[in-house]
This record gives C-alpha cells, structure tokens and sequence, in this order.
C-alpha cells in the first residue's frame, strides 16, 4: 500500500497544497526573464551599464532586474528592459 499522499498527483498539485505555487511560479518566472535578458545582452554586446543607459535608468535598478530572484519588479522597468533590447514583453492570463 503506497503511503505517499503525492503520488500521482502533478508538482503543481503539490505546490498548492502546500501554498507554494504562487511564490514558485513568481520566481521561475523572474528567472525565465532575467535569463532571457542576459542572452539578449550578451547577444547585442551590451554592458550592464550600457544597458541601464538605454533603459534610463541606475546600474543598480538593472542588477535588481537581472537578479534571479528578486520578483518585484515593475511591469514598466520589464518593458523598458525589452526595448533596450529591441524585443517585446508578452504577458497574458491563462
């Protein structure tokens, strides 16, 4: 007899009954996106502060953008970051 209430259940599932789900895809998300901009950086031969140029804002607003697990960040810093960098920002509900 299997004693383990998760199984067969998703790590979603997990995640909310344990109340973690928020914070956990709040996170993965930021890391998504601060990896994201890094390549773009890397790609476009930009500096951190060349980039916190273009975005008109500190080096050390940017360093609070690209840190992996700092999620609050404001919708209009991620989107200046996507246009010094020549992309898009796409959010939607699903």
């Amino acid at each position: 007899m299997n004693k383990n209430p998760h199984t067969g259940s998703s790590f979603d599932d997990f995640l909310k009954e344990e109340g973690l789900h928020e914070e956990c895809s709040a996170v993965a998300l930021k890391r998504i996106l601060a990896w994201q901009l890094k390549q773009e950086m890397k790609n476009k031969h930009l500096t951190k502060s060349a980039m916190a140029e273009r975005m008109h804002t500190s080096r050390a607003q940017l360093e609070r953008l690209l840190h992996p697990e700092k999620t609050g960040i404001s919708l209009e810093t991620m989107q200046r970051a996507a246009m010094a960098v020549g992309r898009e920002l796409r959010i939607e509900l699903v």
